[in-house]
């Protein structure tokens, strides 16, 4: 373990993991409770229009996939409204609308950079920078406080938004809010997870925690708990397997899922 820690890299990377699970998982929560869980693949794959913006610019991909998100965040609250009783249409249209838009600009930036979409597809964790693992942090204290401030008005708004109306919430607001900041998280951790799989990252932890809570504040500790145990043993063993981090981390929370499904059936018995 020392050995690993001896290199740059593998430190950022760490910082890297430790950050994202701190507030990936806690969101994760809220997507799979509002049956939104479909909305972090959806702000995934547009998050690929944002690059495609930044090749065709020659702008730094992730401020342009930032504004991109962020857009597509808000469109998706109005899409939500629109397609109440088919939210998944809601995030279909926007999944595929996100997809073409990037391959058409990428297709149209030809070889003006030597850029790959791949590493945003797939993310290398110890590729991660400094300036990176920075604006990690710095989303997940976002996350944070906002959890800690309004973790009364998301409770409501989750469980029963008619109730959350009738309180004077402001619901519409904090959802796009809400949207939002997950738009930000999902864009700052494409580098260190990929497109497809940062879905996975924010859910599993999310699905095993509510396996083992009891109450809804015990689910949000457990799923910081999992989200911390899965994404750095994910890294160890990523680095002594030569493995792709985001895909040994993704196959470690899915382990510990049906671990976890199997144990709470046999002890029902």
């Amino acid at each position: 373990m020392l050995e690993i820690l001896s290199y740059d890299f593998m430190r950022n990377a760490f910082l890297a993991t430790t950050a994202i699970a701190l507030f990936a998982p806690l969101l994760g929560v809220f997507l799979v409770l509002r049956r939104q869980s479909l909305l972090s693949d959806t702000l995934s794959h547009v998050s690929l229009a944002g690059v495609a913006f930044g090749i065709l610019l020659s702008l730094n991909p992730t401020w342009t996939t930032l504004v991109v998100v962020i857009i597509a965040a808000i469109f998706m609250e109005f899409l939500r409204t629109v397609y109440k009783n088919y939210l998944e249409l809601a995030t279909a249209i926007l999944m595929s609308a996100g997809l073409a838009l990037a391959m058409f600009i990428i297709n149209v930036a030809g070889s003006k950079t030597s850029i790959s979409i791949d590493q945003y597809l797939f993310g290398s964790i110890v590729t991660i920078t400094t300036p990176q693992v920075i604006m990690l942090y710095v989303i997940a204290l976002i996350v944070l406080a906002g959890f800690i401030f309004f973790l009364r008005p998301l409770y409501v708004m989750t469980f029963d938004e008619d109730t959350a109306l009738v309180d004077g919430l402001p619901v519409r607001l904090i959802s796009i809010v809400f949207n939002v900041v997950t738009g930000l998280a999902i864009a700052l951790m494409i580098p260190a997870s990929g497109a497809l799989l940062v879905s996975a990252i924010m859910v599993l932890p999310a699905s095993i925690s509510m396996l083992i809570g009891k109450s809804f504040k015990t689910v949000l500790v457990w799923s910081v708990i999992i989200g911390f145990i899965g994404m750095n043993s994910g890294l160890v063993i990523s680095y002594y397997f030569n493995a792709p981090a985001s895909s040994a981390i993704t196959l470690i929370f899915v382990f510990l899922f049906l671990v976890v499904s199997l144990l709470k059936r046999v002890l029902k018995k």
